[in-house]
C-alpha cells in the first residue's frame, strides 16, 4: 500500500477525546498488550500526530504518528500495527512464515500466496478468515509485512496449501539451492559447472512431487538466480572460466543463511527419467553435452602407463594431463628450451607421419596436444537428468534451422536434428502451430529411419529461435541458421538475429556454419495442483 507515493491531506496534533478513543480502540483490536504497554505507546502527556493521506490508488489512510515513527494505519475504519511497531512488539499478531525471495514479491504489492508460505513444526497459527496477520522471513523473527488472512487456517490446509505464483518457484529454487550446498556440495569439487550443480545436486534435491522449472521464477535463467545468490545473499561467487561457461568458484560455508538452514528429511525414492522436450508432466531441462576422446590402437602404447586401453575415453583435460605425465616420467623435455618436447621412439610411431621420421626431433607442447588429440576417436558423452551417461562415436550434429522456397513465393521454415538433444519433433511442431497460426508437419529426414525434421509455414526464425533459445532450452553453439531462398544461401549475421536475443547470446557468427559450395550444412505446473482449487492467496498483504 505504501511502497508508492502518496499524499498528505493534513497533519494535525491529536485532541485528548481522540486520544482515549484511540486507546479503547487499541485495547479492543490487540487485547495482548498489556496496560503498561499500552501507556508506552500512547503516552498522555506527549505529543501524537494524526495523519490523513491518500494512498496511490486513492484509498484514504489515517496514521497514529508518535515522534515521527508511525504506530498504526486505519483503514476502513479498521485498525492496523505498523511494521515498525511489530518490531519493538513482534508477538502482537499471528505471525506466516515464508522464503526471502518472496519479500521481493510482497514489496511489489502482490499477496502471499499458499504455496510460499513455510509450515513450522508445529503447524501454522489459528486464524480466522479476516484476521489481520504479519509476515515474516525463515531466520528473522522481525515482521515485514502486515495484511489480512484471506482464508482461515482449516481452509489453507483442506485446500493442501497449494496455489499459482511466481513467489512459489522463487521459493522452490532457494530451498533447492540451500539443500545442494549444505547437503551435496564439497569443496573438493570446485570449481563446479553451474548446470552440473543444477542438474546433478538441485535436481536430486527437490522435494517429492515438486519439479523445478526456471521459466515458471521470477529469474528465468539459472545465471540470473544465481548471480541473486552472489550479491544479495553473498552465498557463492561465480566466474566465467572459459568463454560462455560459468562456474561455481567458491561457497561460502559460514553465510549465516546457509548454516541455520536445516534439510528437509530425504526419502529413498528411485529418480524418474526425465521425458523428452514437450512430452509427459516434466519440464524439458536441456541435456550435458561433453566432448570426449577415444584412445585408439595407434596411440594405445603412449596410454599404458595411465592403464588406458583403447576404446577408453577421457576428458581433453585428462589427455594434456597424461601426456604431460608420460613427458615428465621419461625425461622428455628440451634441456635448452623447456618449450620444446624431446621425440622419443614412443611418440614418434604414434604422433609422426613417416615422412617426418628423419626430420621432425622435437615439438612444441601445443603441438603434442594437437597432435594427440588429431589421433584420437571424438566422441560425446549426453547426461540427462536422473539418466546414466550415454557416449557416442563422433560429434553431435546441431540442431539446424532453414528457411527454404517452395513453388514461386512461398517459403518454409525446417528445423532438424531435435532428437539428438531429447526435444520431441511432434511437441515443437505443436508448439509453434499454436504460437504462429500456421501449419506444421512432420517430414522424415531422408537416408534415416527414426529422424524426422519439423517444417512449419513461412519465415519463422524468430519464433524457432525463441522457442529454442528464449528460455535456453538449447545452448546457442548447438544452432544453424540457415537460409536457403532460390538457390540463394545466408548465414544469419547480428544485423539479422543480435537485436531479438541480444541476451541469449553474444554472437551467432560462430554459429552459422555453412557449407562455401554447397550451403548444406509442455508445460505442467510443477506442484500437482487439483483443478478445483484454484490460485488461493494467504495473505492480502496491506
Amino acid at each position: 500500500m505504501f511502497a508508492k507515493s502518496f499524499r498528505v491531506k493534513s497533519n494535525t496534533v491529536i485532541k485528548g477525546s481522540d486520544r482515549r478513543k484511540l486507546k479503547a480502540d487499541i485495547t479492543a483490536a490487540f487485547p495482548t498488550l498489556s496496560a503498561d504497554e499500552l501507556s508506552e505507546l500512547i503516552p498522555n502527556k506527549e505529543e501524537l500526530n494524526v495523519v490523513k493521506i491518500y494512498a496511490h490508488k486513492g484509498d484514504a489512510v489515517t496514521l497514529y504518528v508518535l515522534h515521527k515513527n508511525p504506530l498504526f494505519f486505519e483503514v476502513e475504519k479498521r485498525l492496523y500495527p505498523t511494521v515498525y511497531l511489530l518490531w519493538r512488539y513482534p508477538d502482537l499478531l499471528p505471525t506466516f512464515r515464508t522464503w526471502s525471495p518472496v519479500l521481493q514479491k510482497l514489496i511489489g504489492g502482490a499477496d502471499l500466496m499458499l504455496p510460499g508460505v513455510v509450515v513450522p513444526p508445529g503447524g501454522l497459527p489459528d486464524v480466522k478468515k479476516g484476521a489481520c496477520c504479519a509476515v515474516t522471513v525463515v531466520n528473522n523473527r522481525a515482521p515485514v509485512a502486515v495484511g489480512t488472512a484471506a482464508v482461515s487456517s482449516e481452509e489453507m490446509y483442506s485446500l493442501g496449501m497449494k496455489g499459482r505464483g511466481v513467489s512459489t518457484m522463487d521459493a522452490l529454487l532457494l530451498q533447492c539451492f540451500l539443500h545442494a550446498l549444505k547437503s551435496k556440495v564439497k569443496k573438493s569439487e570446485l570449481p563446479l559447472l553451474t548446470s552440473t550443480f543444477l542438474r546433478n545436486h538441485m535436481f536430486s534435491c527437490c522435494p517429492s512431487g515438486k519439479q523445478i522449472d526456471l521459466k515458471k521464477s521470477s529469474y528465468k535463467k539459472l545465471s540470473k538466480f544465481l548471480q541473486t545468490m552472489q550479491q544479495q545473499y553473498s552465498l557463492v561467487r561465480v566466474k566465467e572460466l572459459s568463454k560462455g561457461v560459468e562456474s561455481i568458484v567458491e561457497v561460502d560455508w559460514k553465510n549465516p543463511e546457509l548454516r541455520s538452514f536445516s534439510p528437509p528429511e530425504e526419502k529413498d525414492v528411485e529418480a524418474s527419467p526425465v521425458q523428452d522436450g514437450g512430452r509427459g508432466d516434466v519440464p524439458y531441462h536441456p541435456p550435458e553435452i561433453t566432448t570426449l576422446y577415444s584412445v585408439s590402437a595407434r596411440l594405445e602404447p603412449l596410454f599404458l602407463d595411465a592403464n588406458k586401453r583403447k576404446g577408453a575415453t577421457m576428458h581433453p583435460a585428462e589427455v594434456r594431463s597424461i601426456i604431460t605425465e608420460y613427458v615428465k616420467k621419461n625425461e622428455l623435455v628440451a634441456e635448452n628450451n623447456k618449450n620444446y618436447v624431446t621425440i622419443n621412439p614412443t611418440l614418434c610411431d604414434c604422433l609422426l607421419e613417416k615422412s617426418e621420421y628423419q626430420e621432425v626431433e622435437s615439438l612444441k607442447w601445443d603441438d603434442l596436444f594437437t597432435r594427440t588429440l588429431g589421433r584420437m576417436q571424438e566422441c560425446y558423452q549426453v547426461v540427462y537428468p536422473g539418466q546414466a551417461p550415454v557416449i557416442k562415436k563422433g560429434h553431435i550434429e546441431p540442431i539446424d534451422i532453414s528457411v527454404a522456397s517452395r513453388g514461386s513465393n512461398k517459403k518454409v521454415t525446417l528445423v532438424k536434428n531435435l532428437e539428438a538433444y531429447g526435444v520431441d519433433p511432434a511437441a515443437v511442431a505443436a508448439t509453434l502451430q499454436h504460437r504462429v497460426q500456421a501449419s506444421s508437419v512432420l517430414q522424415p529426414v531422408p537416408g534415416s529411419r527414426d529422424r524426422v525434421s519439423v517444417q512449419i509455414q513461412g519465415n519463422q526464425i524468430h519464433q524457432v529461435g525463441s522457442l529454442l533459445l528464449g528460455m535456453e532450452l538449447i545452448p546457442f553453439q548447438k544452432i544453424n541458421i540457415i537460409i536457403v531462398v532460390s538457390g540463394l544461401i545466408n548465414s544469419v549475421g547480428f544485423g539479422f538475429f543480435f537485436p531479438l536475443f541480444f541476451w541469449n547470446f553474444r554472437s551467432l557468427s560462430n554459429s552459422s556454419q555453412v557449407h562455401p559450395r554447397t550451403g548444406q550444412s509442455s508445460e505442467k505446473r510443477q506442484e500437482e495442483v487439483v483443478d478445483r482449487h484454484p490460485a488461493v492467496p494467504a495473505v492480502f498483504c496491506q
